[in-house]
């Protein structure tokens, strides 16, 4: 959705009678100040849209030293995914979705907490001024709290980013998703979309029916450290959210199974598998609950066992993992259309979340490693955060000197 500056001009001032009737003087003054991004996640199950937003901000910090990046985030918990990056956090009243796909608010109501978000977040782009705002998967947030921010924005000249991962859901389910209310006026609205993701992958525009025409910026991953790969040893994401159970009873039952290994469960602030491991296997299984990246356990384990979200599936086959997963199916079939589709392109093993270990046992002797070479053949690439993070430091400077 790239425009001309002429194009940009009338835009903006199309956004801005749309929102106030007028053009106001003085809209993004203070030129002379450090450019301002946002980067707002709606975070109501798991961490996954933080952390795309976090590696994403780290990137944009690094391209550009002295643009202030500020994360706008429900998240109850502290990952500490953001210490030492030189980003800002302003945090929201948490919005979480349980199993039956129905959002609820985190020690209050939801609709008080989407009406506090609404506030918090429009009183901020007020005050702020960012130039501009990416949001990561739904346009206006959990309930359309972003919205009047967003437009705030727009007539304060901001440029409007909305970043997507890469299989959103099974494609008739976002046809209607895109033809409802979460969706109205996005093609107006926002300057650009962008998919952390390839087109050889899922295409938005053919499967989805994607009204806008969107840029493909690669697989937004964390770089995994240079180890070595420890023999008999299994490494085990149980997701970020609570519905990880079904991939610790597998990790559980694998171990009981093959005495000589051992193994991490990686759980998430909302994961069931927070709790101790049975006594049996407590010694050769345990829980990490405070581990800031996988990339490190995946890249010196021999297997790697897995959900199917985007983060943690990218981050183990960036660190050379051909991993096991065992997708979510209800009530998104985002991550089963994921684990299909690598699958069919010989990056990853797919079990059933209910199979018995009698099912997967020989899954360990098979070979658990896939290649650079093979990823790039297959389009794979995980220069995303970077890749973003250039275009949309670009898009903030230009509209700046515009």
């Amino acid at each position: 959705m790239a425009t001309s500056a002429a194009a940009s001009a009338g835009l903006t001032a199309r956004r801005l009678q749309s929102v106030s009737g007028a053009v106001p003087a003085g809209v993004r003054g203070g030129r002379g100040r450090p450019l301002r991004v946002f980067l707002c996640s709606h975070d109501g199950y798991g961490l996954g849209h933080l952390r795309r937003n976090t590696l994403i901000a780290a990137a944009t910090r690094a391209a550009y030293p002295t643009l202030q990046a500020t994360l706008v985030t429900g998240v109850a918990v502290d990952p500490g995914w953001t210490d030492g990056r030189g980003v800002n956090v302003l945090r929201m009243p948490a919005v979480l979705k349980d199993a039956e796909g129905i959002y609820r608010g985190h020690g209050m109501d939801a609709a008080d907490a989407l009406n506090i978000r609404e506030r918090l977040f429009r009183s901020a782009v007020a005050t702020e001024q960012p130039d501009l705002i990416l949001v990561d998967r739904h346009p206006y947030g959990t309930g359309g709290e972003w919205r009047r921010g967003l437009e705030l924005a727009a007539a304060q000249g901001a440029v409007l980013v909305l970043g997507l991962r890469d299989v959103l859901d099974e494609p008739g389910a976002v046809r209607a998703e895109l033809a409802g209310p979460g969706w109205d006026g996005v093609p107006d609205l926002f300057d650009e979309v962008l998919v952390y993701g390839s087109p050889s992958f899922v295409d938005h525009e053919r499967e989805y029916r994607l009204p806008v025409r969107p840029g493909y910026c690669g697989w937004v991953t964390d770089s995994a450290p240079p180890v070595q790969r420890v023999p008999r040893t299994m490494a085990v994401a149980a997701g970020g959210g609570g519905d990880g159970a079904d991939v610790v009873r597998l990790a559980v039952g694998l171990v009981r199974r093959r005495p000589g290994w051992s193994g991490v469960v990686v759980a998430g602030p909302y994961a069931d598998a927070r709790n101790s491991m049975p006594d049996d296997v407590a010694t050769r299984l345990r829980v990490a609950t405070d581990v800031r990246a996988c990339a490190g356990l995946f890249a010196s384990a021999e297997a790697v066992v897995q959900m199917a979200g985007y983060n943690s599936t990218f981050e183990a086959l960036r660190a050379g993992s051909r991993p096991i997963l065992a997708p979510r199916r209800w009530p998104r079939r985002e991550q089963a259309i994921r684990a299909s589709r690598l699958a069919c392109w010989g990056l990853a093993d797919v079990v059933d979340a209910g199979a018995s270990v009698d099912e997967i046992d020989w899954l360990l002797d098979q070979p658990r490693t896939v290649t650079a070479q093979t990823l790039a053949r297959a389009g794979i690439t995980f220069d995303g955060a970077a890749r973003t993070a250039e275009h949309i430091g670009a898009l903030a400077a230009a509209r700046r000197a515009a």
